[in-house]
């Protein structure tokens, strides 16, 4: 199969510049022929760093290019849906960054998007070998019932100048980082959570959250447990406790792009956990994997597993964490 999908890049974010945007050309069924910002020099010194033929000065002309099949939207977060729905109203396939939107009802309005054109919310992890491999570990049935999902990712960044500490425009750890955990638990129990309950706590300046831990029960004896942070030490983890053995997905988020990666599967015994099996999976970019899977749902090979209503039913679970906080006690999604 020679025919391949022509991607337009919405805006200079440094996450496209950086990751995606180069994942999207390791693509094999892929191209990047355009790069869209409201600064036309802005969107000239990306195209030029990149290689990429055409650069534009606005939005609307990049939605306007008949040579473009997809979009992909990396703006911050507000602008996620407006922009979606619009690319889609103008024919474009859209993969965009998460969260897809500020809150459910913010993503509903993605209904509007033509339902012949695919919108995927990036969750680049869920395409990489390791996380596969995790699920099929769980199906399997090796760790017994698996009964708790226990997670954390946090990083350190105060600058007030980042869009992640701005909260009118959808900043903050739960919406940045959170999202990873519920995806994960999402992903590995195969089901939504029925409730969640939170204890937050905000940045005094920002106004946005700075650290959250939160429960999310499952239903049929199984839990989620995680914390988040935008103010502590970079650290990351995803541990399943069946009740016959543990899985650890020891880089679950940030997994590097040219070194393999482990999982390890421990029956606790011994605890300190020397007798763990240990499996190692390929070197991916799990950005270039998330593309090629788009790619190949546009082209009509394989239909992906996830759209809007996978998307609305994350930002449900979301909004539920952020009722907690408020409420103070438990929160149905």
């Amino acid at each position: 199969m020679s025919k391949k999908v022509r991607w337009g890049i919405l805006s200079t974010a440094n996450i496209g510049m950086q990751k995606v945007t180069p994942g999207i050309m390791a693509s094999e069924h892929s191209e990047v022929v355009a790069i869209a910002s409201r600064d036309l020099g802005k969107a000239r010194a990306a195209a030029d760093k990149l290689g990429i033929a055409k650069a534009y000065g606005s939005y609307e002309a990049l939605f306007a290019d008949p040579d473009i099949d997809a979009i992909y939207n990396p703006l911050p977060n507000h602008l996620h849906v407006p922009m979606t729905v619009a690319a889609a109203k103008a024919g474009k396939h859209v993969l965009c960054e998460k969260p897809i939107a500020l809150n459910a009802a913010d993503a509903e309005a993605l209904r509007q998007c033509p339902p012949d054109r695919i919108v995927l919310e990036a969750f680049m992890v869920r395409f990489h070998p390791q996380w596969q491999r995790a699920r099929e570990i769980v199906r399997s049935g090796e760790l017994g019932d698996v009964r708790a999902i226990n997670a954390a990712f946090t990083y350190f960044n105060a600058d007030p100048n980042n869009v992640r500490n701005q909260a009118d425009i959808g900043g903050g750890g739960i919406m940045d980082i959170g999202c990873y955990p519920i995806t994960a638990a999402r992903f590995l129990f195969e089901a939504e959570p029925k409730r969640v309950v939170s204890l937050v706590e905000r940045d005094a300046n920002f106004g946005t959250d700075k650290l959250a831990s939160v429960i999310a029960d499952f239903g049929n004896g199984r839990q989620l447990s995680f914390t988040c942070s935008t103010q502590t030490t970079p650290h990351q983890r995803v541990l399943v406790l069946g009740s016959k053995a543990k899985l650890e997905v020891i880089i679950p988020f940030n997994a590097p792009p040219h070194e393999r990666t482990a999982i390890t599967v421990d029956t606790g015994a011994p605890f300190d956990g020397s007798l763990a099996r240990r499996e190692i999976l390929p070197a991916v970019d799990q950005y270039t994997e998330q593309a090629e899977a788009f790619a190949l749902a546009v082209l009509g090979e394989k239909p992906l597993p996830w759209g809007i209503e996978d998307a609305i039913a994350s930002m449900r679970v979301i909004d539920a964490v952020f009722e907690s906080e408020k409420t103070g006690g438990w929160a149905t999604v």
